[in-house]
């Protein structure tokens, strides 16, 4: 059995090796933003993390491993809003919409956009990126398509969601290249809308 000390020193060394962790993937994060994936190098990184390029290969493989870290903490941080913006109170419906909402306004972030829907899928390529989004926003999506009953039998739900979540980045783009974000998001409403039927359809079953 470990004892308090030694318990203390192995939660300290932990807790040292995740922040290290974290303050690398803060500074690629910045880097790739503002420089892209290609001109970024790994001492650069290494400085502006403030460690020795020999500590960021002791977390990370490589400068691809790091920005794969990179895009799964974006990923995860955009599932998370879409939960927060969905509490159970609301018509699975409501939440659906409530949901796509949370979805553009996460990825307006500023870099979130060419992270995950330009950078990411030109580096790692279209099955990794698919992945992370499976695991994340696109698993929030099909959980709602679900619970609203969207499609129901009607068609494969798989595709309808992989259909959407499409639509859903193609909307995420044209606001970070310049359109109106309330005019796109209100036409994602509108479109969900139309799916979903008529407003008694939208009821949160007994």
């Amino acid at each position: 059995m470990p004892t308090p000390i030694a318990d203390s020193h192995s939660r300290t060394n932990r807790e040292r090796t995740e922040t290290t962790r974290l303050a690398l993937i803060d500074a690629a994060r910045a880097l790739f933003v503002s420089k892209g994936y290609g001109e970024t190098s790994t001492p650069e990184i290494a400085v502006a993390a403030g460690i020795t390029r020999g500590a960021l290969y002791h977390h990370f493989v490589d400068k691809r491993d790091l920005f794969r870290q990179v895009l799964v903490r974006e990923a995860e941080t955009v599932a998370a809003d879409i939960e927060a913006a969905t509490p159970r109170q609301l018509t699975p419906c409501e939440a659906l919409l409530q949901g796509s909402k949370a979805y553009l306004n996460a990825m307006a972030a500023p870099g979130r956009t060419r992270l995950l829907l330009i950078e990411g899928p030109a580096v790692l390529g279209l099955k990794e990126i698919m992945a992370i989004d499976e695991a994340t926003s696109a698993n929030s999506l099909r959980q709602g398509l679900v619970k609203a009953r969207l499609g129901k039998a009607e068609v494969s739900l798989p595709a309808l969601a992989r259909l959407l979540s499409a639509t859903f980045d193609r909307a995420a783009l044209d606001i970070d290249a310049g359109a109106d974000p309330e005019e796109i998001q209100s036409a994602m409403r509108w479109l969900l809308e139309q799916a979903l039927g008529p407003e008694p359809r939208r009821k949160a079953p007994a």
